[in-house]
């Protein structure tokens, strides 16, 4: 019987057309608005690496004056050079590293290529093994060249592509901010979204984004021995010395630092050094308000920040309630649509079938409709979301339909539609035959 109904229904689009573009159409305009809002909200929730995202570990510090009246809010969410490198010489977890966001000029070494703006990043040597990011030629500099402040970079594949084509640029120099760099490494394609080792205010104000992407990653001693431009938030609580040494010898907070546990099981052990690390330094007369010090995952961390901010849950929630609006004219829509029917329903009625036959048939027609809405959803949806990613760089990146967004915009389609079709259906069970048989 379900073929057969299927059928029907299918052959049922044929008629009262109008009624039914009408019906497929709000269907798709509340599941489109709907499910394009969601997928952002998706990919901004998303655990961007989840095979370790509870093994990384960030730290933040409460190092403002004692005299400070400040709030837990007013916490700094980066970390002061000071405390980087002290939580990099005390070597705790598997792997570690301090970072900060740079960029400036690169000066190629090559005729024809003209000088551009590229985005770094000044890591340790672990980094890249912590973030899981694979290299397509050479390999990230050696243990020996962070302690050394070594002149090597390792660049991303689109900068080896936009310097060299498909030349290796493998132990070629270029410039960066005037200082002259040896290329030991290039990364393949790889990407964190969201970008969640430099967030500080969920990728919005001040500094990289949620989807940035750098060209450029150097070690870190090597940015603060060249003094890299400092490109994120710069938060100082005290006076410091001018320029970049006054910089680094401060409390001013600007860089970040995470660390990677063998197991998450080892957490509270490290939380328990962190503690320990603020007594420490208490004693040595910093840190001199109450320890706040905090520890946080990566999904800690972005729900930290702010990442899915109530902005664009609110966003979400109208789409869906524009949803609820459609679904309510699409009942009425449908209510028309089957009233219309009421004699053929008289007549299969008087003929033999049942209630329970007739509303089958009638929801599943509903469920036709609502597939067929679907298609018209999904290429609505992907024009909102394509709208949506002209608006700024991250929105680019995360206003994209994966395949369980695409499933779900099709599911909740024919859901949608019969849902809506239950009052329409089961008026349609109520017909009584023998006065549509007298009438006709």
């Amino acid at each position: 019987m379900f073929g057969y109904y299927l059928r029907l229904g299918l052959r049922q689009l044929r008629r009262s057309p109008v009624l039914t573009s009408l019906v497929i159409l709000t269907l798709a305009v509340g599941v489109a608005a709907s499910m394009s809002t969601l997928t952002v909200l998706y990919m901004m929730s998303a655990d961007p690496i989840p095979q370790k995202s509870d093994r990384l570990l960030t730290v933040t510090f409460d190092n403002s004056p004692a005299d400070s009246d400040g709030t837990e809010e007013d916490i700094p969410r980066g970390l002061s050079w000071l405390d980087v490198k002290a939580l990099r010489e005390d070597a705790k977890g598997l792997r570690r590293s301090g970072m900060y966001g740079t960029g400036g000029i690169v000066e190629p070494q090559k005729a024809g290529v003209k000088n551009f703006v590229a985005q770094g990043l000044a890591v340790d040597r672990d980094f890249f093994a912590m973030m899981d990011a694979d290299f397509k030629l050479g390999t990230a500099w050696r243990p020996e060249d962070d302690r050394d402040e070594a002149r090597v970079v390792v660049i991303s594949h689109e900068m080896s592509q936009k310097l060299y084509g498909d030349e290796s640029p493998i132990g070629r120099s270029i410039k960066f901010n005037n200082n002259e760099f040896r290329i030991v490494g290039v990364l393949g394609p790889w990407r964190m979204l969201p970008r969640f080792y430099l967030l500080e205010n969920g990728g919005r104000g001040a500094g990289p984004g949620l989807s940035d992407e750098e060209e450029v990653f150097m070690p870190l001693s090597t940015a603060i021995a060249t003094e890299q431009d400092i490109n994120g938030n710069v938060n100082c609580q005290t006076d410091a010395e001018p320029g970049f040494k006054g910089l680094v010898a401060s409390e001013c907070t600007f860089m970040h630092y995470w660390v990677e546990l063998k197991s998450a099981a080892d957490r509270q052990e490290y939380r328990d050094y962190i503690s320990g690390y603020v007594a420490q330094q208490k004693a040595r007369g910093r840190m001199q308000r109450p320890d706040k010090s905090k520890v946080y995952n990566v999904r800690d961390w972005l729900a930290f920040v702010g990442v899915v901010d109530d902005d664009t849950r609110l966003q979400t929630w109208l789409a869906f309630g524009f949803l609820s609006v459609c679904l309510v004219n699409t009942i009425g829509l449908l209510l028309a649509k089957f009233t219309a029917r009421s004699g053929e329903i008289g007549v299969r009625r008087a003929l033999g079938a049942s209630r329970a036959q007739i509303f089958a048939q009638y929801l599943l027609e509903a469920a036709v409709l609502g597939l067929v809405g679907s298609v018209l959803g999904v290429l609505l949806a992907y024009g909102m979301l394509h709208i949506m990613a002209t608006q700024s760089p991250d929105l680019a990146a995360l206003a994209k339909m994966d395949t369980l967004m695409l499933v779900t915009t099709v599911l909740l389609s024919i859901a949608a539609a019969m849902l809506a079709g239950l009052l329409p259906t089961w008026r349609a069970t109520q017909v009584v035959p023998a006065l549509q048989l007298k009438s006709q």
